[in-house]
């Protein structure tokens, strides 16, 4: 199961699992699919490249990225502690393999390693397999924004969840 952090490399293999996954599944991103499909490559690789928000991603054994996740870090000095979860991913034929518990576990690495004590998430109201993912990963729910995104029209509310490292 190879999992590794992305470089300005992966950058088109990135962004159309990117977009992949915000056109299939677009009431589990904030992020919108045309907003992100507008947006050049160039982009992707500056993203992969600076370093600002990290992103790791599972390789199937083809070599195909199946999977990714990204950790925003805020820079203000109250807030270094954390870390936010965001952009987790895994496509639908390569899920239940624990691509999306490896993908956790190297972002909580990294996360502890460069001083991240608590790490927050959000995942839309509902989905029952991410819900229980963070869960299993230790993450516990704290709130639940009501009418959070509208996707087509139709209200979501998002979770909001938190996992002590340290």
């Amino acid at each position: 199961m190879p999992i590794r952090r992305l470089t300005s490399d992966d950058a088109p293999a990135y962004r159309e699992l990117r977009l992949r996954a915000l056109r299939e599944h677009p009431q589990a991103f904030t992020s919108d699919w045309e907003e992100a499909s507008a947006r050049p490559l160039e982009e992707s690789r500056q993203r992969l490249g600076s370093g600002e928000v990290p992103f790791w991603g599972a390789f199937d054994d083809g070599g195909a990225l199946v999977g990714m996740v990204g950790l925003d870090c805020p820079s203000r000095a109250k807030q270094r502690h954390q870390g936010t979860v965001v952009a987790m991913y895994v496509a639908r034929e390569a899920a239940g393999r624990g691509w999306g518990r490896g993908l956790l576990r190297a972002l909580m690495a990294h996360a502890a390693s460069i001083g991240r004590t608590d790490l927050v998430l959000t995942v839309t109201e509902g989905n029952a397999s991410a819900i229980r993912l963070y869960q299993e990963a230790g993450f516990v729910a704290f709130g639940t924004e009501p009418r959070a995104i509208v996707v087509d029209g139709r209200l979501h509310a998002k979770v909001h969840m938190h996992r002590r490292l340290a």
